[in-house]
């Protein structure tokens, strides 16, 4: 496997793959001092500001859109740089177009918990989403870590990429097409990880009607499984156990094909509905 680490920082697209092809898994490093500081300043905020909270829990999402301004501010200097977008965009045609999807970006803070719950997943071969079937339309996640050491590894299979990923590295996939799963053993000593997970429409460009329903429909499908995980995560009751064995059985199901949990879903709601509507009074 490669650590594809040279980065061309130039916005203009090139000839390349078309928005439907599998975004190729790629690794770069923020090298700019002034970029390396922000990091810093936002990586401190964050301990600060979670330290008393991440005592009690194992992972944490909080979309970047509910945090203050100031910090929203700084992040974005780093999602929308020349660096991330200049090293998506080469891998698409001009006859593309890059729309961030800010309403699904997060921080993540992340304590590496195999407990069914929070990052478990993580550890398994997993797809991010399901809509690896559609025909246009990609999304590429950016994997920015603001703080972190080299004790996991994460293995981009789709790509035949891996990458230990440090302070001011980042990592771009697939969201829907790559599949891709974290190596390492917990050691309370290591160093917090924390990073923001940012994400990107590639869409045909001059198709508005065509990209606004795209961006709904990955925004919509992205909710729906977060609202899942983020109830199941670390489990405490009966009810939670069943959303969190339900998103694992999705999830596998998705590895073997994307519509394989549609299908399911909608199987099993048909048949509480079909069970309700024999029991209860017309």
């Amino acid at each position: 496997m490669t650590d594809q680490t040279d980065l061309t920082i130039d916005r203009a697209p090139r000839k390349g793959l078309a928005a439907k092809k599998r975004f190729t898994a790629r690794v770069g490093r923020f090298h700019e001092y002034r970029a390396r500081a922000l990091m810093d300043q936002l990586a401190a905020w964050v301990e600060a500001t979670y330290r008393d909270e991440l005592a009690d829990r194992a992972s944490k999402h909080i979309y970047i859109r509910k945090l203050p301004a100031p910090i929203i501010a700084m992040i974005d200097q780093l999602r929308d740089s020349d660096v991330i977008y200049s090293a998506i965009l080469e891998q698409f045609s001009s006859a593309s177009v890059l729309e961030p999807m800010k309403a699904t970006d997060e921080l993540y803070i992340s304590h590496y918990n195999k407990d069914f719950g929070g990052d478990h997943g993580l550890f398994t071969e997993h797809y991010d989403g399901n809509l690896r079937f559609m025909p246009v339309g990609s999304v590429v996640r950016a994997l920015i870590y603001l703080q972190s050491d080299a004790t996991y590894t994460v293995v981009f299979a789709s790509s035949k990429v891996e990458k230990a990923f440090q302070s001011y590295d980042f990592g771009l996939l697939d969201f829907h097409k790559e599949l891709h799963w974290v190596e390492g053993e917990y050691n309370p000593d290591d160093q917090q990880r924390i990073l923001l997970k940012c994400n990107y429409l590639i869409a045909p460009k001059n198709a508005l009607w065509l990209t606004r329903a795209l961006l709904a429909l990955n925004e919509g499908v992205f909710y729906v499984v977060k609202s899942a995980m983020e109830y199941s995560k670390s489990p405490r009751t009966p009810t939670q156990y069943l959303v969190g064995y339900t998103c694992n059985a999705m999830r596998l199901a998705n590895n073997v094909s994307p519509l394989l949990p549609i299908v399911l879903v909608t199987t099993v709601f048909g048949a509480v509905g079909w069970g309700l509507r024999s029991i209860l009074p017309l």
